[in-house]
């Protein structure tokens, strides 16, 4: 039950940081955060097993000049494969057998030692992978460290979930066709950041261990208790593996991750060794696909929607026809690329499925007039008028329709967002949604319309989720914003290259006196007055200059400055003792809460955060002087100095 308990408290305290530090609202108190934080610090202490999105972690990302190769120590042979479930009985015989999803992603091969997770492989070829142990590190749910300090590999396929996909793929530009697709792409990342935000999910489904063990079902869960998450499986007969068959059928519309079929095994792992296997398959294991029930139907017409990312995406609109138990009459074409490969014409007969049976496909074009250009791909966005463009990141990449106009509402969402979020205006109560709405309703154009919105009281208090307290909370809200710093309102304005650590800098250098910045970045000797800023290069200094100088968003930045009640930060007497020195963080922190707090504790000293270890870096923070990692790499190279945070205290004290 401890593990189950690892599981609940990691998934509850990370809802928790994600609706604090992303939607600015609170779901628990910070004594209950706090209780629940220490229990699963005493929990991961006592079982041994701590996962890869434990909150208690401190992660450091990783980045690899490549990925190297390395063998497997058994080959990854596919799976034969059948779609008919009397198949599966026969299969069987007098044997029982563990039936379980095949899930849609990419299969891994994890390697530990010692309680610790020592490699990460891709199946590659079956028989070399590529080295994934850097991103395998960041999987939301594997374990790092677990309680059997003997050696054990496992496979399992990792995965990113449906919900996810759908998240992340609206703020890609090069939209993915499918969560697997998404997965292979995150998990063979060089930078492990990257494959942190793609929120990649590790289910298990064999272990080979020197471990003894008669069935594989003890394995598995051997491997529950080690903390890992488990594909679903059931135990099957011949007679009654049909039946099982239908009841997974049953829950894949409201499973949380793809699959593309089931698998099935033999239990006996003595008996399952005997039989060997065949130079392409396994002989101990089927797999059985998925019969996709395919309609036909007349394409009505395509339709254009535009994201908050400025992508134009082509929906076909078709005579609805039931598939899988569902009415369907619209499925996603994704890109330029993919209409144009399809040859699509209002009126073609065209075939449809479901993939996975969830998502809506067009499967071919059974007209074949190859008249698509009768569909026209619009030289206007279809939300704003503005003009489109074409654009292909390289002749690989699948061409892409983008609105090119900055201030088309469906990216003043995004914009919006950006400038009520916690480190800029910090506005509650203004979730996407609600500011869809607002944008909408007419009551709001731009950030400047935030701070009247009380005139349409009873507009808002109609809008879905509204009554009189929460208009009063947003109100309130909005109202209390307009005590802020001014970093903060030129962080909120989304400045390209201007994060809040330069909108710091650029005040600090103009003190804080916003007629002074904005002559400064009008000004077309720009340059050279904001090159003298430290750390200020040619791409941050032409940013501002470029937004400054458009009499738009001059006006606007002008006009919400008078209702804002800026606040000037409180300055230390003094030379503060770290003035003029720039860091950068990495590896593990233990004095500080995390590196956020660490980050405040050197600006409030005078110094400056960066992300990248240059020759302009004063002082490389790792508390592992030894480490291999690519910044203390490169900070040998550059001659940096690498200090603790003990080092760093000393300093300043």
């Amino acid at each position: 039950m401890s593990i189950v308990r690892i599981k609940e408290l990691v998934a509850t305290l990370n809802e928790a940081n994600r609706a604090y530090y992303q939607e600015d609202r609170e779901i628990i108190s910070n004594l209950e955060y706090d209780n629940l934080y220490d229990e699963l610090v005493r929990l991961e202490k006592e079982t041994g097993v701590r996962l890869a999105g434990s909150p208690t972690r401190k992660v450091g990302y990783e980045v690899v000049s490549n990925l190297k190769k390395s063998p497997h120590d058994v080959p990854m042979l596919s799976l034969d494969k059948t779609k008919e479930p009397e198949a599966l009985s026969a299969f069987l015989g007098e044997y029982n057998g563990l039936l379980s999803w095949k899930l849609d992603g990419l299969t891994v091969v994890l390697k530990y030692d010692d309680g610790e997770l020592q490699q990460a492989l891709t199946r590659g070829n079956g028989y070399i992978g590529e080295d994934i142990t850097h991103n395998a590190r960041v999987f939301r749910n594997v374990p790092l460290t677990v309680p059997y300090k003997g050696k054990f590999d496992l496979r399992g396929e990792a995965v990113i979930s449906i919900a996810d996909f759908e998240d992340i793929n609206e703020l890609e530009e090069n939209k993915y066709k499918n969560p697997r697709n998404l997965c292979s792409g995150a998990v063979r990342q060089l930078n492990s950041e990257t494959a942190a935000k793609r929120r990649v999910l590790f289910f298990a489904f064999s272990l080979k261990t020197d471990e003894v063990f008669e069935k594989k079902s003890e394995q598995l869960a051997w491997l529950d208790a080690q903390g890992f998450e488990i594909a679903e499986y059931e135990i099957v007969t011949a007679k009654n593996v049909a039946q099982a068959v239908a009841k997974f059928k049953e829950k894949i519309t409201a499973a949380s991750v793809m699959s593309d079929g089931l698998v099935l095994t033999y239990d006996d792992i003595a008996y399952s060794e005997s039989l060997g296997s065949t130079s392409k398959f396994p002989r101990d294991s089927v797999a059985f696909k998925w019969a996709d029930e395919i309609a036909e139907t007349t394409l009505i017409k395509v339709e254009w929607g535009t994201s908050r990312t400025g992508l134009i995406n082509p929906v076909a609109i078709f005579e609805p026809v039931e598939i899988e138990g569902t009415q369907v009459s619209r499925a996603s074409l994704h890109n330029v690329s993919i209409l144009r490969g399809l040859g699509l014409c209002e009126g073609d007969r065209i075939s449809v499925y479901k993939a996975n049976m969830i998502i809506p496909q067009v499967a071919e074009n059974l007209s074949r007039s190859d008249a698509y250009e009768n569909i026209l791909i619009p030289s206007n966005c279809p939300v704003c008028n503005g003009e489109t463009e074409i654009r292909q990141s390289s002749p690989d990449d699948p061409e892409t329709l983008y609105c090119t106009n900055p201030s088309c509402d469906a990216q003043q969402v995004r914009a919006l967002a950006h400038f009520v979020s916690r480190d800029a205006l910090n506005i509650g109560g203004l979730s996407e949604q609600t500011l869809e709405k607002l944008i909408g309703g007419g009551m709001i154009t731009d950030f400047g319309d935030l701070f009247s919105l009380a005139k349409f009281e009873n507009e808002i208090k109609k809008m879905e989720g509204f009554g009189q307290k929460s208009y009063d909370n947003l109100i309130n809200s909005i109202e209390t914003a307009k005590d802020v710093e001014l970093p903060n309102f030129i962080y909120a304005l989304g400045i390209r290259h201007v994060g809040l650590a330069n909108a710091k800098l650029l005040c600090k250098f103009f003190k804080h006196d916003a007629q002074e910045i904005t002559e400064a970045c009008k000004n077309e000797s720009y340059m050279e007055t904001l090159s003298e800023i430290k750390g200020f290069g040619e791409a941050i200094s032409h940013s501002l200059h470029v937004y400054f100088s458009q009499e738009k968003n001059f006006n606007l930045f002008s006009r919400t400055l008078e209702i804002l009640r800026i606040k000037t930060p409180a300055e230390s007497a003094g030379e503060k003792p770290l003035d003029g020195l720039t860091f950068v963080i990495t590896g593990d922190v233990t004095q500080f809460k995390n590196r956020k707090e660490l980050q405040t504790y050197i600006e409030n000293a005078g110094g400056r955060v960066t992300n990248s270890v240059t020759a302009k870096t004063s002082f490389l923070i790792n508390n592992d002087a030894h480490s291999s990692s690519s910044k203390n790499k490169k900070a040998a190279q550059l001659g940096v100095p690498v200090i603790t945070e003990a080092d760093l205290c000393d300093k300043i004290e």
